[in-house]
């Protein structure tokens, strides 16, 4: 037996007891007289005691081991004379009368603490030493405790746990496919899944009212932040049911999953729609946990000869700001650094006018050349703004205007510590718009995936003026992050052919790609609708170049292996 207990598991009514525990060793500290180290698993750290009078022989021998070694002791618990309140094992040491080492270690390239040294591409190449760390541990655990609370609460509600296919067709949903050469058929490929959507809804067909799924998608899209080439979902679909029943039946998943995971419950959650949303907070996935509502100024500060706002209202564009409470103290530095954030490319605006009311009532402006006091306090109070505050506008077209102001308005959330991460407030976005332009193809493509049902009110427009046509899409967005998004689907062949027809689809084209499921639409397909909830944390991640560095992927194959697939590659 290599341990009787784990390293997080004795507390003080194990005083006395002969234990055995095996482990990594974190720290090894010598006092002279004594040595202590510290011997961690996944379930703790536990102190163990070297006695130089007692025992020379094995405190001389503990001395030698170093860190990450893999050891095994034997001892007693004692009672500790100095507490550690800062681990569940903290009242209690082994006074050890064996040490035995498992395996040695070289010295690890960073430090295996709370607080690392590393730096993340070193982390991401050494994952293996990484996911000793207690705040990696307790991600992965976290994710353990969410699929089993997932599955606990929809088997509960008669959902049925079906598995699909990962090898399959190459079918648009967004983002590139990953796909895989076939050696048996030379010259084809095998996609692998962005996600299950046609095989769930396939599953509707076939009379399986309640599916679900813990599943792998693949994505060969971009890099961000949020963004992985591979994720698992918790995939739902259910049939005979409208938008307000998935609403209603993911609302209690997710508050049964914060409940049973993290001990929080939410108390009433919100819906807006999309358009709200965009003109409320210039984002479809708003962070609710502050105010700073857009307040629009186009009417207030009418006719005027300051170009930025000219140029915005004559040609149909918006002038907007957000309120910061308390940052009238704002430095100039402090307010350049703003003007930089919005000027940022992928923001694009030229710049932004500032004006703040001193504590000592005094109201000074970036724009007080073009408008007098009178005019600026007018702004303030339109925006509820007292002494102390600051507000900050900008000017342009509405939707870059808004996109950026959004952008804004989380960045000074976060220097205002507005953010909290143990603060969680929720809310369903609905509505969205069916199509998007895409300026690149010139043309119009589906805003979600094409076999999202289009608000029934808006069939005649889908070709005539397919901006105008909203869908029966909706998102889950818990602190401003997108934690499930679903939609209720086409059931009807006739809607699914015209909505491949407006995103530019020939019925040649349409019949290669979905030609089975478009079959499958004419044999009696029931309502239905889903959603892709919340993304987990995944243990072995790629870096944003999109590499895996330390498996080394991806990697070139030998001759033989592309000669098998019959790949050509030309020099």
């Amino acid at each position: 037996m290599y341990r009787t207990h784990t390293c997080g598991e004795l507390r003080i009514n194990h005083t006395g007891n002969n234990v055995t525990l095996a482990g990594w060793l974190q720290y090894n500290r010598n006092f002279g007289g004594l040595t202590f180290i510290d011997l961690r698993d996944r379930y703790g750290i536990t102190q163990a005691v070297f006695n130089m009078d007692t025992n020379a022989t094995l405190c001389e021998e503990a001395r030698k081991l170093g860190r990450e070694f893999v050891v095994q002791i034997e001892g007693k618990v004692s009672e500790r004379s100095n507490k550690n309140p800062n681990i569940p094992t903290g009242d209690i040491e082994i006074i050890v009368d064996k040490i035995t080492l498992l395996n040695d270690s070289k010295l690890p390239p960073f430090t295996i603490e709370e607080e690392t040294d590393g730096g993340e591409e070193q982390r991401m190449q050494y994952r293996y030493l990484d996911l000793r760390r207690k705040p990696m541990r307790n991600a992965i655990l976290l994710r353990h405790q969410l699929l089993q609370a997932s599955r606990n609460y929809l088997a509960g509600k008669g959902f049925l746990e079906i598995e699909t296919p990962f090898l399959i067709k190459s079918t648009p949903e967004g983002a590139r496919d990953f796909v895989v050469p076939s050696r048996i058929h030379n010259g084809e490929f095998y996609a692998l899944p962005q996600s299950p959507q046609t095989f769930k809804q396939i599953l509707m067909m076939s009379g399986f009212d309640k599916y679900f799924q813990i599943v792998k998608c693949f994505r060969d899209e971009d890099f961000r932040a949020d963004r992985q080439p591979e994720f698992t979902q918790v995939d739902c679909e259910m049939s005979f049911i409208h938008q307000e029943d998935i609403l209603e039946m993911f609302t209690g998943y997710v508050k049964h999953i914060f409940k049973e995971v993290k001990g929080y419950e939410f108390s009433e959650i919100p819906t807006l729609t999309y358009t709200e949303a965009m003109h409320r907070f210039g984002s479809d996935k708003p962070d609710m946990r502050f105010g700073m509502e857009f307040v629009y100024m186009n009417e207030i500060i009418g006719a005027t000869e300051f170009p930025p706002f000219a140029e915005a209202i004559n040609s149909g564009g918006i002038v907007a700001g957000i309120c910061a409470k308390d940052s009238a103290n704002y430095t100039r530095k402090q307010l350049d650094e703003l003007v930089e954030f919005v000027k940022e490319p992928h923001r694009g605006m030229k710049g932004l006018v500032w004006a703040r009311w001193a504590e000592d009532g005094s109201i000074k402006s970036s724009a007080d050349k073009f408008f007098d006091e009178g005019k600026i306090k007018s702004w303030l109070e339109a925006f509820g703004a007292k002494q102390g505050d600051l507000i900050l506008l900008l000017a342009g077209d509405k939707k870059k205007t808004q996109k950026a102001l959004g952008d804004l308005r989380l960045e000074m959330g976060q220097r205002l510590g507005l953010r909290d991460r143990n603060k969680f407030a929720a809310l369903w976005v609905v509505d969205f718009p069916m199509f998007s332009f895409d300026e690149e193809n010139n043309n119009w493509t589906f805003e979600h995936h094409p076999f999202t049902s289009p608000k029934a009110e808006h069939m005649h427009l889908i070709h005539s003026n397919p901006g105008e046509v909203l869908a029966n899409a909706y998102d889950f967005v818990i602190n401003g992050s997108e934690c499930c998004s679903g939609s209720i689907r086409i059931h009807d062949s006739a809607v699914q052919a015209s909505i491949f027809k407006a995103i530019g689809l020939t019925d040649e084209q349409a019949k290669n790609k979905f030609g089975f499921f478009l079959e499958a639409l004419q044999y009696g397909t029931p309502p239905h609708g889903g959603s892709d909830s919340i993304r987990d944390v995944i243990a072995f991640p790629k870096i944003n170049s999109g590499r895996d560095i330390m498996l080394d992927a991806p990697s070139a194959i030998d001759d033989v292996q592309l000669k098998e697939l019959g790949i050509v590659v030309k020099a």
